[in-house]
């Protein structure tokens, strides 16, 4: 039974998918707009507007929640200096997930994730 679990697996253990999901956010703030399937990409957003929404306070505890989420250095500061005050009068939504059809080699139905503007 899957009695209070929310979250996808991904098909990986714990530690992997985390690893995953943390250089997927870093690739995002990076370059602000990925392809990927549409499963990490839904998964990649829980994951990345939880770190938008903490930069966005700004304060030393909140850089080091984030650095504890996402290792990748020059993301998060990227994350702190360019994307949280661009989002700094916006609730939530920080992300877009755009559909592209599917990928020829296994058939699974791929996606963009990037962040609104």
């Amino acid at each position: 039974m899957r009695h209070r679990m929310d979250s996808r697996t991904l098909g990986r253990y714990g530690s992997h998918r985390m690893a995953m999901l943390s250089n997927m956010a870093a690739s995002l703030f990076l370059e602000e707009s990925i392809s990927t399937t549409v499963t990490r990409a839904k998964e990649l957003r829980r994951f990345a507007e939880r770190l938008i929404t903490r930069a966005k306070g700004g304060t030393i505890n909140d850089r080091r929640l984030v650095r504890k989420k996402m290792a990748h250095k020059e993301a998060s500061i990227k994350l702190f200096a360019d994307i949280a005050p661009r989002f700094a009068n916006r609730p939530g939504g920080y992300t877009r997930i755009v559909k592209t059809g599917f990928r020829h080699g296994d058939g699974t139905q791929m996606a963009v994730i990037s962040l609104v503007d």
